[in-house]
């Protein structure tokens, strides 16, 4: 099924269709990724995320608890040894 189509110009641009834009979701600086499926192309929009974006995604409207620089080394440090432990 075809949703609409697009015209590429001499210089290898294309526009992406109003439509599209907006059942993607995108906007000035979106990424599209374009993925070969068997015979056909697919164009897929890559998710990039900011750090708003994945704040609100661990902690939703609530703030954290403040940590030191030493209280964040700390915890990476513990990750890295249980996650990488050789035993």
């Amino acid at each position: 099924m075809t949703l609409t189509r697009s015209r590429l110009t001499a210089q290898g641009q294309i526009s992406v269709p109003l439509e599209v834009r907006r059942r993607l979701g995108l906007g000035p600086g979106s990424i599209l990724a374009w993925e070969e499926e068997g015979d056909q192309i697919v164009v897929r929009r890559v998710g990039q995320f900011s750090s708003e974006d994945i704040h609100r995604a661990l902690f939703g409207d609530r703030t954290p608890e403040p940590r030191t620089l030493e209280d964040l080394k700390h915890g990476v440090r513990q990750y890295a040894q249980k996650r990488y432990a050789r035993g």
